[in-house]
């Protein structure tokens, strides 16, 4: 179990992208408290996110085709309180075990979708939704 005693900076870029459980939770807009800095995360998702597989339509391309494409990095996985608290980044650089329910114990890509805890079929594409309209569609069911 590669994730387990290392320093996430040690990963190899194939292991940290293997670590990702792809929930796509990070892919969805969250709206930030000026006052508080709380972040929300809303029901709308990247539109280049396939809402139903919870996969980027151009991965590769991703933040280029969309600037405010996150890119989750050591540093952020230990201080960014709005990872969610099943993300697998945040657990590892918290000295935590994975999820039952993650691909790397699982051996399936989809078990994450399988086990409900993605945001597949819960989410809709930021195309059908007015930026200033994100307030609409806060949701509560991530947990951070």
């Amino acid at each position: 179990m590669f994730w387990q005693g290392r320093e996430l900076e040690d990963f190899s870029s194939s292991e940290w992208e293997q670590l990702c459980d792809g929930c796509a939770k990070c892919c969805l807009n969250k709206l930030e408290d000026e006052d508080t800095e709380a972040v929300v995360f809303t029901r709308v998702a990247c539109r280049l996110l396939d809402t139903d597989s919870c996969r980027c339509t151009d991965y590769d391309k991703r933040h280029s085709a969309a600037p405010n494409c996150i890119q989750v990095t050591p540093a952020m996985a230990r201080s960014a309180q709005w990872l969610p608290s099943s993300c697998a980044y945040r657990l590892v650089a918290q000295g935590l075990d994975l999820p039952s329910w993650h691909p790397l114990l699982t051996g399936d890509v989809n078990s994450t979708v399988a086990a409900g805890e993605s945001v597949a079929g819960r989410v809709l594409s930021e195309e059908y939704v007015h930026p200033d309209g994100l307030d609409e569609h806060i949701i509560t069911w991530v947990s951070v």
